[in-house]
């Protein structure tokens, strides 16, 4: 295993004070504190090579967890080991095999071409010449920004600035990547070419990795394995789409017509997601999915049918709607 995480708790205190002035005078007499649990609790491993999607709602104990994997944090109770070390313990072996890419942080000089901030890296992390060539290109050729390492950073897109932000991390080939909502803010465009790159790199390295998104896309493009975590406690940690098949009780008929039908007969198949001729959704009973679909064919003007599971994001959501306990 290259990640194992035993009974992970963290904590943190928490500070109120109530609204106004009179408020602020109070609290700085008598504070009130509240004991909040980040991470409450949780286990879980991870093998060589696995990209692994962990996903929860924001609060949810993401962030938390990967501080606590990377070494920036220390955990109140529970053991954790990646790579055979204690992350933090901080070794210099650990941390030149790791990297934590945060998408709402940089490490790149604002006023300098990216391409400084690489080097600067090769020697913190003292990589030979020719490996860091060979890094450099590869990573580049990846991400397809050979012009743009030699543009000061203020003047390059979010999207530029987040490929330059991945080769600083990326630059000394880490063996384990933990990745933070590396596409948040991007375009719909660019979000695709980091997912890309992030498939790529995996495939290439057999790295193992670590992601959180908030964009289900993301995971699902990605990650085959996915581990929810809200309020601190893991909810499920398995296959995507055994979650699918176990949690959306519904499936989504796709039809097309040849010629019009009125909604109310629509709706003695199922419920009517969406209609506009010639196409309608309709949502059905999963275990009724193949009867829906057969009356359909037999007794409506059908010129096309899909029977479709749900979006992913849909399901997420009712996951932290209805879901109060592991699943």
């Amino acid at each position: 295993m290259v990640i194992q995480v035993s009974h992970l708790s963290k904590q943190y205190q928490v500070h109120k004070k109530d609204p106004g002035f009179m408020g602020s005078v109070r609290s700085l007499f008598s504070k009130n504190t509240e004991t909040v649990a980040a991470v409450d609790d949780i286990s879980f491993t991870i093998n060589e090579g696995e990209l692994v999607g962990f996903i929860g709602p924001n609060g949810a104990g993401k962030t938390t967890t990967l501080k606590c994997l990377s070494g920036l944090l220390f955990p109140d109770s529970g053991k954790v080991s990646v790579l055979g070390y204690t992350p933090f313990e901080r070794k210099e072996p650990y941390l030149s095999r790791i990297a934590l890419v945060m998408g709402q942080k940089n490490q790149l000089w604002w006023d300098l071409p990216a391409q400084e901030t690489f080097l600067l890296n090769k020697e913190i992390y003292g990589i030979r010449d020719d490996a860091y060539k060979q890094n450099l290109g590869e990573l580049v050729e990846l991400l397809e920004v050979e012009e743009m390492i030699r543009v000061p950073v203020r003047k390059l897109s979010l999207g530029e600035r987040m490929k330059m932000e991945l080769i600083a991390a990326l630059i000394h080939a880490p063996e384990v990547l933990f990745l933070d909502e590396p596409t948040i803010g991007l375009d719909v465009v660019m979000q695709k070419k980091m997912r890309d790159f992030v498939a790529a790199y995996n495939r290439l390295h057999h790295s193992t990795i670590l992601l959180t998104s908030h964009y289900m896309e993301d995971v699902r493009q990605l990650a085959s394995r996915v581990i929810i975590i809200d309020h601190g406690k893991i909810m499920y940690d398995g296959k995507l789409d055994h979650l699918v098949k176990r949690y959306a009780k519904h499936k989504l008929l796709s039809v097309v017509l040849d010629t019009y039908v009125p909604p109310d007969k629509l709706l003695a198949i199922g419920e009517l997601v969406s209609y506009e001729f010639p196409k309608a959704v309709i949502k059905v009973e999963r275990n009724a999915s193949n009867v829906a679909a057969a009356e359909l064919l037999q007794n409506f003007p059908v010129d096309d049918l899909n029977i479709e599971e749900p979006d992913i994001e849909d399901v997420i959501r009712d996951v932290f709607t209805n879901a109060p306990k592991k699943l």
